[in-house]
Order: structure tokens, then C-alpha cells, then sequence
């Protein structure tokens, strides 16, 4: 039973947490702060756990069509991202940067030589909260390429019990968006991950 459960709820909730994604983002005033210009280039994309009903759709208003993939755990909840995501079309790599992390990289490195961008959530998939795994530096310093940071506040919000205390902006209210383009050249992997760290806890609930 509970396995059919599971394979109804993979075919029925992505959809339906979709349209609330699209509902919340399609009722909030929103407003773009570019603390440094992101252009056009290939990026290794971040954003936290917790701000993951928002952030991809900012990153589909940025980057409109650029191709992309994004780590998804290989659990339950990580094969509902992963399936509402692909509406945003970016697709799935399953894995963890913390949990088979040799497979999930070699992946992410073959999408990006294939030109596509790796969204990566550096606390996920079970935390702690605004933790700072390796995956996104090793992964940008290796491929030589930049970081988009997205981050964002709600004026109102739920906010959940979870791990990640996932933000959920309320409709009709404002929310702030704050991108900003990191290199990481010259610097060492812990120089790089502290620099990260401090820049994604900047603007976040």
C-alpha cells in the first residue's frame, strides 16, 4: 500500500505544487536587486533549501532558456523536486554532493561540458540549515566557472517546521529577490567556501 501511495503521489503532487508555485509567484510584487551583474555565461547556480518554492523560478526569469540541471536527492521528497522542477524544465540529476557523491559529480560535470548550468542547494537534501556542503565549490573551482547566488525575503511568509524552516511567501505580499555573480578565482577551497557561505547568508529569512 504504501508503496502505491508513493507512485500516485509522484504522479499527483508535482503538478499540484507547481500551480502553488505559480499562483504565489504570479500574486506576489516582486522586485530584482542585483548586487552584481549575472550575465548570460554558464554559471554553477546555488540557492538554500528552505527558499527552493521561489528561487528556481527567479532563476528561469534570469535565465529564460539557458539549459539546466539541478541535484535532487535520490529519496521521496527528492523525486517530487525533481519532478516539479522538470516543469521549470531543468532536469534532474538524482544523487547527493553528501550521499554517492563520485556519481552525482561526474554527472554535473558532464552536463556542464554539454553547456548546461548545475543548480545546486548547498544545505540540502537534510541539512543542517545553511550548512555549506562541498559540492558547489568543488564543482565551480574544478569547471572554472562562476557562482549565481539567488536568495530572497518575503514581506509575509509561512514558515514551515521543517529542517530547512522552508519559506512559503504568502500571496499578495512583496518579496525581494537578491542575485548576485561570485568568482572564485585565485582562491583556496576553504577561502571559497567561507566566501560563499557569508555571501548566500546576506539576504535570507
Amino acid at each position: 500500500m504504501k508503496t502505491i501511495l508513493r507512485q500516485v503521489g509522484q504522479v499527483v503532487i508535482p503538478p499540484l505544487v507547481y500551480i502553488l508555485m505559480r499562483i504565489i509567484w504570479y500574486s506576489t510584487s516582486k522586485k530584482f536587486h542585483f548586487i552584481s551583474p549575472v550575465s548570460d555565461a554558464q554559471h554553477v547556480c546555488v540557492c538554500w533549501h528552505a527558499e527552493l518554492l521561489m528561487s528556481p523560478q527567479a532563476y528561469r526569469k534570469i535565465h529564460k532558456k539557458h539549459p539546466a540541471s539541478a541535484i535532487i536527492s535520490s529519496h521521496f521528497d527528492g523525486s517530487l523536486i525533481a519532478s516539479t522542477l522538470k516543469l521549470l524544465k531543468i532536469r534532474p540529476l538524482r544523487g547527493s554532493t553528501k550521499k554517492g557523491a563520485k556519481q552525482v559529480l561526474l554527472q554535473a560535470f558532464k552536463s556542464i561540458k554539454s553547456g548546461e548550468e548545475v543548480l545546486i542547494t548547498p544545505d540540502g537534501p537534510r541539512g543542517p540549515r545553511h550548512s555549506m556542503s562541498d559540492g558547489a565549490i568543488g564543482i565551480a573551482l574544478k569547471s572554472k566557472l562562476p557562482i549565481f547566488v539567488m536568495n530572497y525575503k518575503a514581506e509575509k511568509y509561512w514558515q514551515l517546521g521543517s529542517w530547512d524552516k522552508f519559506v512559503i511567501p504568502k500571496p499578495f505580499s512583496k518579496v525581494d529577490f537578491y542575485l548576485q555573480s561570485i568568482s572564485l578565482e585565485g582562491l583556496e577551497f576553504d577561502e571559497a567556501k567561507t566566501l560563499l557561505r557569508d555571501k548566500m547568508l546576506e539576504n535570507t529569512i
